[in-house]
């Protein structure tokens, strides 16, 4: 267990953030498993608690070390944390120790507690992703229709860079941020096709867009492009 600790900072090193944050979903979800699991046995047969809880220790223990390390690593990787994920960190953290009692002495009305404190840290996570999602999609006067009077491109690309895609996590307002291992974009050298190339397809840590069309690939490859020196 010691050694897979101490490997995790060269396992998240060689990972993109993508894959990072995919895990830690899919982590997430086997570790609220376990822990309803162990919470219908122990109101239900306490002695099937004791088998489970010895057979599954090691599988527990590393899904824990996973769901904290990614967790954590994807909040140093963020910009600004939000009063919901700070929520969120809060119960996490306290639930863990409660439940670790709570199943180890068998006392009912704790383990049902930290429980509960992690499907609302839970529910609390989808809740700022949905705010994200409503503060992309914030209604703006900018003219997202190439061919139409008053379109540009350049304005059409700072909508998807700032707000949209939030292109700002990473490079920043600027694009010189260089955060989670983002390239300055103010030194950059790529030319606009080689621009919508990395978009569409991704590069290192910076997922693929798939979903862009072409006049929007084109516009933000415009925008990035007017950023560089």
């Amino acid at each position: 267990m010691q050694l897979f600790t101490l490997l995790l900072p060269i396992l998240f090193s060689v990972m993109s953030y993508a894959s990072i944050k995919t895990a830690h979903l899919i982590v997430v979800n086997i570790f609220l498993l376990i822990y309803l699991v162990k919470l219908g046995l122990l109101l239900l047969n306490s002695k099937k608690l004791e088998v489970f809880t010895k057979a599954f220790r090691i599988p527990e223990m590393l899904v824990s070390v996973l769901f904290l390390a990614s967790g954590g690593y994807m909040l140093t990787e963020k910009p600004e944390v939000s009063t919901l994920q700070i929520v969120k960190l809060i119960l996490v953290f306290a639930s863990i120790p409660m439940a670790v009692v709570g199943f180890k002495k068998k006392i009912k009305t704790l383990a049902a507690l930290s429980v509960l404190m992690i499907v609302a840290a839970y529910g609390l996570a989808e809740m700022n992703k949905k705010a994200q999602t409503r503060k992309k999609d914030v209604a703006t006067e900018v003219n997202r229709i190439p061919g139409t009077e008053g379109y540009s491109a350049e304005a059409h690309g700072e909508l998807l860079y700032q707000k949209q895609l939030n292109c700002v996590s990473c490079h920043g307002p600027q694009g010189d941020a260089m955060i989670a291992g983002a390239p300055n974009l103010k030194k950059s050298v790529l030319t606009e096709s080689e621009i919508i190339g990395v978009v569409r397809h991704g590069r290192g840590m910076m997922p693929p867009y798939k979903d862009l069309n072409e006049e929007e690939l084109k516009a933000l490859a415009v925008y990035v492009k007017n950023l560089q020196l």
